[in-house]
């Protein structure tokens, strides 16, 4: 997932994806713990894609605090 696409999903998309992906880091460390991974580099693809969405989402939270801030 790229984060140009990121920045084109509205706010509320992204905090469901963030949502999902959490979940989808959690699940691969589980599996992995427990030996039912067969594709450990998925951890990995979750948690950059989860720092993505956090990245772009505070973002947008500095950028909307700035624009108020100059009101």
């Amino acid at each position: 997932m790229k984060a140009k696409d990121l920045r084109e999903r509205t706010t509320e998309h992204l905090q469901e994806l963030e949502k999902n992906l959490g979940r989808e880091v959690f699940d691969a460390k589980f599996k992995n713990f427990t030996n039912r991974l067969n594709d450990t580099s998925a951890i990995r693809k979750a948690r950059r894609d989860l720092a993505r969405v956090k990245t772009v989402l505070q973002q947008r939270a500095s950028e909307s605090a700035a624009a108020e801030g100059n009101k």
